[in-house]
Parts: structure tokens; C-alpha cells; sequence
């Protein structure tokens, strides 16, 4: 009877551990500092918060209604990003043609505009008198200062986070293995579907997140082109900014609540995204 291959590896050699790479001794010095720098002011804003009314503000009708429009809207901006953006990612990171970087730049430029002037282009594009607004408008259809507005505004701010997310594991990730499904007889569609997709997953779960919690967050933009409607189009972020000015105790629990909603997001698709990586 033959020897039993050891286990630990397909072909039974057996599997070495992991070899860490070695990092400089005064590494941890700037890491533990740019940790503290983002660690240090949540938590003077969890101290802020008046615990002994913390739910009772929280869940304020007003509070309800925007924390579920955020949620709604984000999840919309989301899954249209995605519909958008993933053919993006894909043909920029297959591409050869030299455009590619300006069409890149283009794409991405929302990541580096400020949120108010996104918003002063969607209303120059979308708004009753805009290039698109107009010609919907004697159709009867309006979009700026309405629930779609919001879904418009964070759909373009944050769409650059999922499409540069994609495109980076596509880099990563080559395109061997569809070369040699193209070779077995796959036809592009089946293999976008069956190999390119599946091997990208934990890159797309990423910009998934990313581009939620991007949405979620909207502000500048959202506050230029969709208003503050209550029920309407203001957001969690509109409904914290406005009562600043009215009730610090009720926005800083507000806040409190996104920063909450955002760890709870990231924290899931870590590890999903661990969990398919092992």
C-alpha cells in the first residue's frame, strides 16, 4: 500500500507557513499615530453624546425618516453604480487603447471635485433649464429637488470608488485565465460571467462597500442638487447638518448613528471579503 501524501497541499507536498516580510523597526511609530488621528475624534464624539436621551433623539420621526431615506437611496445609488461602473472597471483595466487614461480621468474625476461643485454640474446637466433637465421637463418629468435627485447625486460621487476598486483587482488579477477560457471555446460573455467575475469577487464586495458608504454619507452635492425636503431629500447628513445649528445634542447622536451604520457595513465586508480570499 502506498505512502499517504502528507496533507496540506494538492499535490501532497507539504504546505510552508507563510513567511511575513520583514518591516523596519520605526514602522508602527507613524502607523499608531495615523490611527490615533482617525480613532481620537470618533471617540470625543461618542463622549458628546448624551446616552441618558440617546435613543429617544435617535428615533425622533424626523431622524426615522432620513435615516431610512439615506439607507434607501444609497442602496439605489449602489446597485446603479454597480450596473455603471463594473463595465467601466473592466474595460479600463482590459483596454489598450491610449484614451483609456483620459476616459479614466474622466470617470474618476468625482473623487477629487468638491461635493458642491458635483452638485452645481448635476443641476447644469439635470436641472429644470440643464442640457438633459430641459428636454425632460416638457415631458413632464423633473428630476432636480426630488428623492431621484438624491439617488443621482450619490450615484456620482460615488461610483469612482467602485469602478478604481474593480479595476485594481482586474489588474491584480490578469486576464490568463480568460485567455485560456477564450481558447476552450468560451464565448466573451460566458467568461465574463463564468471566470473574470468570480475571480474579482472580493475586489467588487470592496467597491461595493465603498461605494455605499460613500453614498451614505453624501452631502455637498446632494444639498445642491435634491434641496432639503424633509421626507423628501434630506438625508441623515442633511438632517445632522441642519440640527447643528438647532439641537448640537441631536446631531452629534445623529452622527453617531452613520459612523455606526458605516463600521457595521465595512466591518461585514471584511469579512466576507476574508473569508473568500482563505
Amino acid at each position: 500500500m502506498p505512502d499517504a501524501k502528507p496533507s496540506g497541499h494538492p499535490d501532497g507536498r507539504r504546505s510552508r507557513p507563510a513567511v511575513r516580510g520583514p518591516v523596519p523597526w520605526w514602522l508602527p511609530v507613524p502607523a499608531v499615530l495615523g490611527g490615533l488621528f482617525v480613532v481620537v475624534p470618533v471617540l470625543a464624539m461618542v463622549g458628546r453624546v448624551q446616552w441618558v436621551s440617546f435613543v429617544a433623539l435617535v428615533t425622533s420621526p424626523a431622524s426615522l425618516t432620513a435615516l431610512g431615506l439615506s439607507l434607501g437611496t444609497a442602496t439605489a445609488a449602489t446597485g446603479i453604480a454597480f450596473v455603471l461602473g463594473y463595465p467601466l472597471a473592466v474595460l479600463f483595466a482590459r483596454s489598450r487603447s491610449r484614451w483609456t487614461g483620459v476616459a479614466r480621468a474622466v470617470v474618476l474625476l468625482p473623487l477629487v471635485l468638491p461635493p458642491v461643485v458635483g452638485g452645481l454640474a448635476l443641476l447644469a446637466a439635470f436641472g429644470r433649464l440643464g442640457v438633459v433637465g430641459a428636454f425632460l421637463d416638457e415631458h413632464g418629468l423633473r428630476i432636480a429637488f426630488t428623492t431621484a435627485a438624491v439617488v443621482i447625486a450619490q450615484t456620482f460621487v460615488a461610483m469612482p470608488f467602485l469602478v478604481s476598486s474593480i479595476e485594481g483587482a482586474l489588474r491584480v488579477e490578469g486576464d490568463r485565465y480568460e485567455r485560456v477560457a477564450a481558447t476552450l471555446g468560451a464565448g466573451p460573455t460566458r467568461t465574463f460571467l463564468t471566470v473574470t467575475t468570480p475571480r474579482v469577487l472580493p475586489g467588487i464586495t470592496a467597491g461595493l462597500v465603498l461605494c455605499f458608504a460613500r453614498a451614505l454619507g453624501e452631502f455637498g452635492a446632494t444639498l445642491t442638487f435634491a434641496g432639503s425636503l424633509q421626507g423628501v431629500t434630506r438625508t441623515l447628513p442633511l438632517e445632522v447638518y441642519l440640527q447643528r445649528e438647532i439641537d448640537p445634542d441631536i446631531a452629534v447622536a445623529l452622527a453617531l448613528v452613520l459612523v455606526v451604520v458605516a463600521v457595521l457595513v465595512i466591518g461585514l465586508a471584511s469579512v466576507r471579503t476574508r473569508g473568500a480570499a482563505l
